[in-house]
């Protein structure tokens, strides 16, 4: 989380600063017209800034995802720029429309204007005949934006209609670019703030065309199809296996994939909740029926029905080097969970000599049960030597970190490995480090929410 707040915030910082040089004196403005004509540039700047970056973390790039602590945290980086454009693109318009509000109303006189300095570039000629275009078109393409970023926001918004609604900001940011360039001070392209904002742009535009083209990930994707599934009724959980047929690298444990079996449904990303041999080349999923998607799966997969498979992703890979560990599995957050067994009960049987593993206690706390589920963690717990706890709420109470330090009275040299609510893991976050542990080191959650 450190990384992804440095990157946000540092982003803001940069902008601003950048502006400010172009603008020194933007706190010396003769009147409100003035202050208002500079504070648009600035809002404007921001804005499409941060739009630009979202709009580059949403084709999952691979090359910030270590730094950033996994695609998890990157997409919590790009809702927030986008949360962080919608706020600032709203600043932007009342920047533009109070004031003439307040003109309407007698409230403000707006100063007569001087005589307009002689263009003599050609370009900024040309700019000057598209203002008027640039500024309809911006004002629609930011309500659009206002509307699509909203309903992205509302977690009741059915996924398959955000998927579909969600891809429309590409085509909304394409026509904001248009706006930019031709509404930004044409002085400052020749300033690093037009040079960092024209890089951004540019970078958005090229990730905006990707995502209309419907080839994000493309180059991590490979076709798979259904072996196996079984269905948990307890805890209302699927278990599909799955072939992955010529290009998947493999994975490691605790990484997830994003699973296409109905093109209109788009991409989900799932936690692989296997570990990878290649001689088999077979990866297994674990969903539970929390929305309409996941509730239908049971009836609309079949065995030997083709998908397609994008990833792996994630940096949830239990390795930091502590000989000592701690992992909670909050209802389906197991998955992780399991596919780490599963892996390490192979380095078991493969290497029994290996002496360096991190000694376990994982917790498995639930809302429901399934005997069947639950004894068959039992035994990857048991192959992979590791000291299972399950908590079912209504029967054991709910898991506290005080509970979790009396089971494991050597928590202190142990990391923590958090996959669940995330209310819940920053619950327990705030509990180890107000007993003094160093969470920022230690305490590693996975933030599997993708919208």
């Amino acid at each position: 989380m450190r990384n992804i707040r440095l990157a946000f915030w540092g982003a803001l910082v940069l902008l601003s600063g950048l502006w400010l040089s172009a603008e020194p004196s933007v706190f010396q403005s003769a009147n409100v017209f003035a202050l208002r004509a500079a504070m648009m540039q600035y809002s404007g700047i921001v804005a499409i800034g941060c739009m630009s970056v979202a709009m580059v973390l949403a084709l999952r790039p691979r090359l910030p995802e270590p730094w950033l602590g996994g695609l998890d945290k990157m997409y919590r980086l790009h809702k927030w720029f986008g949360i962080a454009a919608l706020a600032i693109s709203i600043v932007h318009w009342l920047w533009s429309e109070t004031p003439k509000w307040a003109t309407s109303l007698g409230w403000l006189e707006r100063p007569a204007r001087g005589a307009r300095a002689e263009i003599e570039n050609p370009i900024e000629q040309f700019f000057m005949t598209l203002r008027g275009s640039a500024e309809g078109v911006g004002e629609w393409a930011f309500y659009a934006a206002v509307l699509l970023i909203v309903l992205a926001l509302i977690r009741q918004f059915p996924y398959k209609l955000f998927y579909k609604t969600h891809r429309l900001l590409a085509l909304v940011y394409l026509v904001l670019v248009f706006h930019s360039v031709v509404l930004t001070t044409f002085s400052y392209w020749a300033s690093p703030v037009g040079v960092v904002t024209g890089l951004l742009l540019a970078a958005g535009t090229y990730s905006a065309v990707i995502v209309l083209l419907g080839r994000v990930g493309a180059g991590r994707q490979v076709r798979g199809r259904i072996t196996s599934f079984h269905y948990y009724p307890g805890v209302r959980a699927l278990e599909t296996e799955v072939e992955v047929l010529e290009g998947w690298p493999g994975h490691k444990a605790g990484q997830f994939a994003f699973v296409t079996s109905d093109t209109s449904e788009g991409a989900h990303p799932y936690t692989i909740a296997s570990g990878w041999n290649d001689k088999e080349r077979r990866i297994t999923f674990v969903t539970k029926e929390l929305g309409d998607h996941t509730s239908r799966l049971r009836e609309t997969l079949h065995i030997g029905q083709e998908m397609k498979v994008e990833g792996p992703y994630g940096c949830f890979d239990f390795d930091n080097g502590q000989s000592r560990q701690i992992w909670v599995g909050g209802g389906i957050g197991i998955t992780p969970f399991i596919a780490a067994m599963k892996h390490r009960a192979l380095e078991r049987r493969t290497n029994p000599d290996h002496c360096r593993r991190p000694v376990v206690d994982l917790f498995h706390t639930t809302a429901d049960y399934d005997e069947k589920a639950i004894a068959k963690l039992a035994g990857d717990a048991e192959a992979a030597d590791i000291r299972l706890h399950v908590l079912v709420d209504s029967r054991d109470g709910l898991l506290t970190g005080e509970r979790i330090r009396a089971a494991v009275p050597d928590w202190r040299e142990a990391s923590i490995w958090f996959c669940g609510p995330v209310g819940f893991g920053e619950v327990l976050r705030r509990d180890f480090a107000a007993q003094g542990m160093p969470v920022s080191q230690r305490f590693h959650q996975e933030l599997f929410a993708m919208r």
